[in-house]
């Protein structure tokens, strides 16, 4: 089978690329600018099936307007690339951050509405947009399916991806303290096979939430240091703390242009909700995510076998 995949170079893009590699589909990968329609439309001709992953995530705000650009805009504009070129389906790949985590004593499933209010940060309600203006396309005829991944781990991650750099800092000692807190953390190869469950299975017009299993970050640490055998940093920094630093991190990306450690964004993740059920997809597409300890010894043993590990 044909098939085209933006944001192929990504953590996620990486693996699916070489699972669809795998079982014999033959893959445009192309450098492609989402902004640039006429590009896409000639990338997809010919195509049976469209990923749809190129995104921007961020932790800085919407970044001069290059996260609604490549969210939102992008996004709409390869699903109407898509349903040009005559695809006979798209997946759309968003993110859980698409929904308004509130309340968080109610499971988030995909029926919880979006985050399109403005006291959302710019990348959660770019995601939403971006789902939005994919949701249009759906409604003129495109056949599509959108997939909500929760927090990202796991093998291969060849760049490394934010979390897989929180991995080697560990190992590496550079981790001089961990913030209270924890997300919802799934392993990249169970996101790969739900993606491609949803393309041959999913319902036309449907949301699939791949989640896996909350842990908080110091959970997370403690996993890596058994398996390491390097102890994780003693000290947590309580989230009011760390708010108050956050921006003065802020203010150091924006003279310095590095990215900051974190950022009130990054803090509001890490005290979203804890349940974000995947219920439907288990149900739907046979969707089931292999355990959080599976995921980091497995990540450590890419790393240590390509060279990344002391």
């Amino acid at each position: 089978m044909r098939v085209a995949v933006t944001g192929g170079t990504g953590h996620l893009g990486v693996n699916l690329v070489r699972a669809l590699e795998a079982r014999g589909d033959e893959v445009r990968n192309h450098r492609v600018d989402v902004a640039d329609r006429p590009a896409l439309e000639q990338c997809f001709d010919g195509v049976e099936v469209v990923f749809h992953l190129a995104a921007l995530i961020s932790i800085t705000g919407d970044q001069g307007g290059k996260v609604t650009a490549t969210n939102v805009t992008g996004a709409e504009n390869s699903a109407r690339a898509a349903y040009k070129a005559g695809v006979r389906r798209f997946v759309h790949v968003a993110s859980v951050h698409a929904f308004d985590m509130h309340p968080l004593d109610a499971p988030v499933d995909e029926t919880r509405a979006r985050a399109f209010g403005p006291r959302h940060a710019a990348y959660d309600r770019s995601k939403a947009l971006g789902e939005k203006a994919v949701r249009a396309v759906f409604s003129e005829g495109l056949d599509g399916v959108v997939i909500h991944p929760s927090g990202i781990l796991g093998p291969a991650d060849p760049r490394p991806s934010r979390m897989g750099q929180f991995f080697l800092d560990l190992q590496h000692r550079r981790m001089p303290a961990l913030t209270e807190g924890g997300f919802d953390w799934v392993d990249v190869r169970d996101v790969v096979d739900g993606i491609l469950a949803a393309a041959e299975r999913g319902r036309a017009g449907e949301s699939y939430i791949l989640s896996g299993y909350w842990r908080s970050v110091r959970e997370l640490a403690e996993l890596a240091a058994a398996i390491t055998g390097v102890p994780a940093p003693k000290l947590t920094s309580p989230m009011w703390a760390a708010r108050l630093g956050a921006p003065f991190m802020t203010a150091f990306n924006r003279v310095t242009g590095i990215e900051p450690l974190y950022t009130s964004e990054a803090l509001d993740a890490l005290e979203a909700n804890h349940v974000l059920s995947h219920a439907k997809a288990a149900r739907e597409l046979g969707y089931s995510p292999r355990p959080t300890p599976e995921t980091v010894r497995d990540l450590y043993t890419w790393f240590g076998a390509n060279g990344r590990l002391r």
